[in-house]
């Protein structure tokens, strides 16, 4: 039962993800999201994810995101910036923390195009779990449950993708509700 259930929750979070991409333009922090732009070019209109901007900025990562790829980005929003302890967020965007701040920015990319439907067939084909690896080198654990699909990281941080499959011309990006962090 919780394999046939598992099935169809993943199911219908593909073809959901599928059918909103193919019929509604997709919209992210109040900005239209275009599958003709790349990763940053839509990323910046964002009001949702303009710490993550800054972040990409500090850690010189603009001109990859802008490359060819494809990468897939679980893109943290502001508020799950926030939710860090106070003070991480100015101490990371400092020029002394570039390193750990590359570090965990690329523990969210993944080389490929993953959308939902992959992501999907990934979990059910790993029996309810798949194990991601990211650009950082580290791994991430994707699930899928009641009709949400989580990731955890590498000290069990669980964060829930909030708007999937936002197709970009050099990868997807999924959104995410919390920050991941690298061992």
């Amino acid at each position: 039962m919780i394999k046939h259930t598992l099935g169809k929750t993943v199911l219908a979070l593909a073809i959901g993800g599928a059918s909103l991409s193919a019929f509604a333009q997709v919209m992210v922090g109040g900005a239209p999201m275009l599958a003709s732009k790349d990763i940053i070019d839509n990323a910046v209109n964002s009001k949702d994810h303009t710490t993550l901007v800054a972040a990409v900025k500090a850690a010189g990562l603009v001109d990859t995101l802008k490359g060819p790829g494809p990468f897939t980005v679980f893109a943290p929003t502001n508020a799950a910036f926030a939710a860090l302890p106070a003070g991480t967020v100015d101490t990371l965007l400092k020029p002394e923390n570039k390193g750990m701040l590359t570090g965990i920015l690329t523990y969210h990319v993944v080389p490929g195009k993953w959308d939902a439907a992959a992501i999907g067939k990934m979990v059910m084909d790993g029996k309810g779990m798949a194990s991601i690896k990211t650009v950082a080198g580290g791994t991430l654990v994707a699930k899928a449950a009641g009709g949400k699909v989580t990731v955890t990281d590498e000290k069990g941080g669980v964060a829930t993708v909030t708007i999937a499959d936002v197709y970009q011309s050099n990868g997807v990006i999924h959104v995410i509700d919390k920050v991941m962090l690298p061992k």
